[in-house]
């Protein structure tokens, strides 16, 4: 019998075939994905080569409608089962309340405030390139009663990490940031990172797996091989290794760990 995950990894969804396989499979999705190729068309051209303002247009587009949604939860309970299996799985590999955690790609805090509530006063440092949804992630900041945990949430345009201290991380993370960015930008984060971890600190970053030709859809959802992003990371200095015990968890994209011992 054929193996259906194995088969999904391989499919290239920006291919034709593919789309009008999916499309006859969903006829739903139809309008609300021909909706997103105009908005990709128009954003292209007007932010053509500027992945940074392409992504804070969408953010600003999707954050308008609805902020859970434009995390990737079109719903209550769906935003706070993923935000909770990101903060049980960082906490099971050691997180505690002592530790200085990097969020890369915050959010409005679907998991931050998990994390917020969990560290010790002012550990927790939060970035993304959306400054509508950083004003989201301040509402719930504030719904939350985190006010006094004294939070760092930090509107930022690249990866460079340049304003951070070295070795100041003991975890840094980034859930669903590089299933939407250009390899030249996940390049830049690994080439980074290693300055600002501490001793024996960890970068977990999620994204989304192919296991046939890497593409992207639009340019909004991007998909590498894990040997890709292995080699990457390598290049620059860092170990790496896949995550197996995350692909037992209800959720579509795998993991990364890279360290700089």
């Amino acid at each position: 019998m054929p193996d259906k995950k194995a088969g999904a990894l391989a499919a290239d969804r920006s291919s034709l075939g593919h789309k009008l396989r999916y499309a006859l499979r969903n006829p739903a999705r139809v309008v609300p994905y021909a909706s997103r190729a105009l908005r990709d068309a128009a954003l292209r051209i007007r932010h053509r080569g500027d992945h940074v303002s392409y992504y804070r247009a969408v953010m600003a587009s999707d954050t308008a409608r609805d902020p859970k949604a434009a995390v990737g939860s079109q719903s209550e309970k769906r935003w706070l089962a993923l935000g909770r299996m990101q903060f049980d799985y960082l906490v099971g590999h050691g997180l505690g309340p002592e530790h200085r955690l990097l969020d890369i790609g915050c959010g409005n805090l679907r998991a931050g405030w998990r994390f917020i509530e969990y560290l010790d006063e002012g550990n927790y440092y939060g970035i993304d390139i959306s400054p509508d949804i950083l004003a989201s992630a301040t509402g719930v900041l504030a719904e939350r009663g985190l006010q006094a945990k004294l939070p760092h949430l930090t509107l930022t345009r690249d990866l460079t990490f340049s304003f951070l201290p070295e070795g100041r991380f003991d975890v840094v993370h980034a859930h669903s940031v590089f299933s939407h960015s250009p390899i030249e930008v996940i390049d830049e984060a690994l080439a980074n990172v290693g300055r600002i971890l501490a001793p024996k600190g960890f970068f977990d970053f999620t994204f989304d797996r192919t296991e046939g030709a890497e593409h992207h859809v639009l340019r909004e959802d991007f998909y590498y091989r894990t040997e890709t992003l292995v080699a990457l990371a390598e290049k620059h200095g860092l170990s790496a290794r896949f995550m197996d015990d995350w692909e037992e968890l209800p959720h579509g994209q795998s993991k990364i760990r890279v360290s700089a011992d």
